[in-house]
């Protein structure tokens, strides 16, 4: 896959299924700017979130029972399998033919795309997103979410938080903490985070439902989000 410019997605769950309900008009201008690409020697890999759907299970699981960690982190990787057999069959002309889990999995392929769903406990998708970087030898992970930036602080708590343009891994990871576990929402995991510094990866955290944004962001124009690293 590396002849041509392999670009790693991270496919947030709240894109795909926001609130519970298919979110079909932003299924299909997605699908068309990616097939656009196609044609401009792009490949890609999607990685599917878990989003809305996640945290309703795990909010029910927890009303019910004291649930592990890893029970939620299980129940959150079936969220994204599901979610990510949706893109594959949106994709399916152009997409490699099952979703893979394994991040560090070897496809031979002619297909452009390959749809990625969660894989272990203790791996968030944005872990995940970073070990296809690594496996495919990208330099740059896309992290598609419902957020315009990286914020100094949480913007649904704190109404002065402000807008990061660009910012290191040291200043990052500065205001996300260290510690991740499935019942934390943040930009981008603490862990996925510390392997995305030490392979000199960046990271461009932007919103994926603005798909013109997108579109100039994937073709290396000016757009709105963060550039971490």
């Amino acid at each position: 896959m590396n002849k041509q410019k392999t670009v790693i997605l991270s496919l947030g769950g709240s894109l795909i299924i926001p609130g519970g309900v298919v979110a079909m008009d932003f299924l299909r201008k997605f699908r068309n700017l990616i097939i656009k690409l196609l044609k401009r020697n792009y490949r890609f890999v999607i990685i599917t979130g878990g989003g809305d759907i996640n945290r309703l299970y795990n909010r029910a699981a927890k009303e019910i029972v004291r649930v592990k960690d890893v029970d939620l982190d299980w129940l959150g990787i079936a969220v994204t399998k599901v979610n990510a057999e949706l893109l594959r069959i949106v994709f399916s002309k152009e997409a490699y033919p099952r979703v893979i889990f394994d991040p560090r999995t070897r496809i031979r392929t002619r297909k452009k795309i390959i749809v990625a769903s969660g894989w272990i406990p203790g791996c968030s998708s944005d872990k995940d997103a970073v070990l296809w970087a690594e496996n495919l030898k990208a330099d740059k992970v896309f992290n598609l979410s419902n957020i315009d930036y990286v914020y100094d602080k949480d913007p649904r708590k704190y109404q002065g938080a402000k807008p990061i343009k660009s910012i290191s891994w040291h200043d990052f990871r500065k205001i996300i903490g260290t510690k991740w576990s499935p019942k934390r929402s943040v930009p981008f995991d603490p862990i996925a985070a510390e392997l995305a510094g030490r392979l000199r990866l960046k990271v461009v955290v932007l919103n994926g439902k603005n798909i013109k944004n997108l579109g100039k962001c994937l073709e290396g124009g000016k757009f709105k989000g963060t550039l971490i690293g």
